[in-house]
């Protein structure tokens, strides 16, 4: 079942413009990293969540602060929506220790306890059997949690999709899988890899629901969200999203995206998640051209802060460097 709800679920002012704000932060900030990266103030590896942050938006909006959340290597967007400090984050990419991970993450293993954020995974699909244990974890000790998952859908291709999908299900742990399906597993694109394209399908081979929902709609995700995790929290067992999305820039900023046609990218431009949105409650009278304004300015004070508070930060000192990778054995 493929949902689709941007013109059907009423959106008042207010709720409106959170959302719309939380989609439009995730923007600025990736943009902000790419250009930072770019000046060489973020190195390494840098995946950027833009034209995805529907999925992000919409899922965290039904989970509670006790859930847990585990996602990609590309999950600045899930992070900010989460609830970390776009001020955390952003002295995380540049490597300092005031950053959520005291800058030992970096751009692909953020992490916040606090949050109950458990990645930022690098490896494909290595989310999924961490998810699973963290579920087992709260079913176990009958804690009323749910853990949502984040995979893209070059991870449908791993066995951890199929082991922890087998495990969810037959002990019916309350694990949310979100398949953030944006066509490409870096380079490959999904109907090269995959036999069967139909993510939801596979899952439904377990005996899970699984709905299939327009990622470039955070209404339609917000709601579809909402009702697996309802189901969750009765103890229906595992559920599964296929978001449909798209990401506009390429796999990371080492990718000269030679796999795929720029034609392509502007069509699916056209269904830009800010924009949607932004029509939307244009059309229904509740965001006008001056509060779309405020909005755009809140943002981009929030982000120059947050780069303010990296380039601000420290370095974690050489003799603090072993900390938690090595203990001494006593004698």
């Amino acid at each position: 079942m493929t949902t689709s709800a941007i013109d059907a679920l009423p959106v008042d002012r207010e709720q409106g413009a959170i959302v719309l704000r939380e989609m439009l932060r995730i923007r600025r900030f990736e943009e902000k990293c790419a250009e930072m990266y770019s000046a060489g103030q973020i190195r390494g590896f840098l995946h950027l969540y833009i034209g995805e942050e529907a999925v992000a938006t919409g899922v965290m909006r039904a989970l509670l602060p006790e859930d847990a959340v585990v996602a990609t290597y590309r999950e600045h967007g899930h992070a900010l929506a989460r609830g970390i400090s776009a001020d955390r984050l952003m002295a995380e990419m540049y490597g300092k220790q005031e950053g959520c991970s005291r800058g030992r993450g970096g751009s692909m293993h953020v992490f916040d306890a606090a949050a109950r954020f458990y990645g930022g995974n690098a490896i494909v699909g290595g989310g999924l059997p961490i998810a699973v244990g963290l579920a087992l974890a709260d079913a176990y000790l009958t804690r009323p949690h749910v853990t949502a998952c984040f995979f893209g859908d070059g991870a449908v291709a791993e066995g951890e999709f199929h082991e922890s999908l087998n495990l969810a299900a037959l002990w019916k742990l309350p694990v949310l899988f979100v398949c953030e399906n944006n066509l490409y597993a870096m380079g490959t694109r999904i109907d090269r890899a995959l036999f069967n394209t139909d993510i939801a399908a596979r899952a439904r081979g377990y005996g899970i629901r699984a709905d299939a929902v327009d990622g470039m709609d955070v209404i339609a995700v917000e709601e579809a969200a909402r009702g697996a995790a309802v189901r969750l929290r009765t103890g229906e067992g595992p559920q599964f999203l296929e978001c449909r999305t798209y990401r506009f820039r390429a796999h990371s900023m080492f990718d000269a995206e030679l796999y795929r046609d720029k034609a392509e990218v502007e069509q699916w431009k056209q269904r830009d998640p800010i924009a949607l949105l932004t029509a939307r409650l244009q059309r229904a009278a509740l965001l006008d051209a001056d509060a779309l304004a405020a909005l755009e300015r809140d943002v981009e004070q929030e982000i120059a802060a947050a780069v303010a508070f990296a380039e601000a930060g420290t370095w974690e000192p050489v003799e603090a460097l072993t900390r938690d990778v090595y203990t001494p054995r006593p004698t």
